[in-house]
């Protein structure tokens, strides 16, 4: 198996003929790795982000090349034949969360198991008592099992946003792409929805790609960022090393919808103060060490 979760080489993809979304991306994120991706609007971060889930297709003029798992994904322009099965290791979280409003959490979350079972149980909403039990120790880990039984549409925006990890976690995805899950949250709800996903990759290894506009969360959560401008790779390095004068000198103006207070990212903050200015950034890519997860208690109506 490759060593990298994920490879991107040589990725270009165009709208109409004066629009470079991405340009020349190539990257890598080893196995085990939690990145932040992060960028002005309109840098390029959500169409990375599908275009590694494979949804959609680079240029077909170009040599571009994604592979999960050494496995391709797209080569070329075009979408692998294999790219459906590759996509259940590939678990996407989107900021509008996806969930079905009318459903109830616990089914918006046991539907994670689709790519494992018959069509015709999926289609019917036949789900076993193992893939109940599954789902409500999903929904146990993000401290969502006790909404087991309401609709979705009577959730928080935070908290349906950890259900969609819940949902991810019983597709059992070893990739996580997370595309700015916390734009349009709180601080709070952004901290556990923040925690949740770190807590995944540091207890189940799991591979996490997030994309965010505030700094202070990709120093505070993940020790690697990537930064995009324009389409192009600025920055791959310690998140650590992003201080508020590089900031400004990558992006300009747009530096400002970036540069966030850490204490923000709190409940009660204060947003006047502030970032702490950190060292003059360099290239190192950290290593990660994942663990075992805890067995997670089941309640009983779950098997029902």
């Amino acid at each position: 198996m490759s060593e990298h979760a994920i490879a991107v080489d040589h990725l270009s993809k165009s709208f109409g003929r004066n629009t470079k979304a991405l340009d020349d991306v190539s990257i890598t994120v080893d196995s085990g790795e939690m990145v932040a991706l992060i960028g002005a609007s309109g840098s390029g971060k959500s169409t990375l982000i599908r275009h590694i889930a494979g949804l959609v297709a680079s240029d077909r003029e170009t040599c571009c090349k994604v592979q999960v798992f050494g496995e391709t994904v797209q080569s070329g322009g075009r979408i692998s034949g294999d790219a459906r099965q590759l996509r259940s290791r590939i678990g996407v979280i989107f900021q509008q969360f996806n969930l079905v409003n009318r459903l109830g959490l616990l089914t918006n979350v046991v539907i994670g198991v689709l790519g494992r079972i018959p069509t015709w149980r999926g289609t019917l909403g036949l789900f076993t008592k193992s893939e109940k039990r599954l789902a409500m120790e999903a929904l146990a880990r993000v401290g969502m099992d006790q909404y087991a039984g309401q609709r979705a549409s009577t959730l928080s925006g935070g908290q349906q946003q950890r259900a969609a990890i819940a949902r991810a976690l019983v597709q059992q995805a070893e990739v996580l792409l997370a595309d700015e899950p916390i734009a349009s949250l709180d601080p709070e709800s952004a901290r556990r929805v923040m925690d949740a996903l770190a807590e995944i990759n540091r207890e189940d290894g799991i591979t996490v790609v997030v994309s965010l506009h505030q700094v202070a969360y990709a120093k505070k959560y993940c020790p690697r960022t990537i930064a995009l401008r324009d389409g192009k790779v600025v920055f791959d390095g310690p998140s650590e090393r992003l201080n508020t004068e590089f900031l400004r000198e990558l992006y300009g103006a747009d530096s400002e919808e970036l540069i966030m207070d850490e204490t923000m990212s709190k409940p009660g903050y204060q947003p006047d103060s502030e970032p702490k200015v950190s060292p003059e950034p360099t290239i190192r890519i950290p290593a990660h060490t994942p663990a075992i997860p805890a067995k997670q208690t089941v309640p009983a109506y779950a098997a029902e």
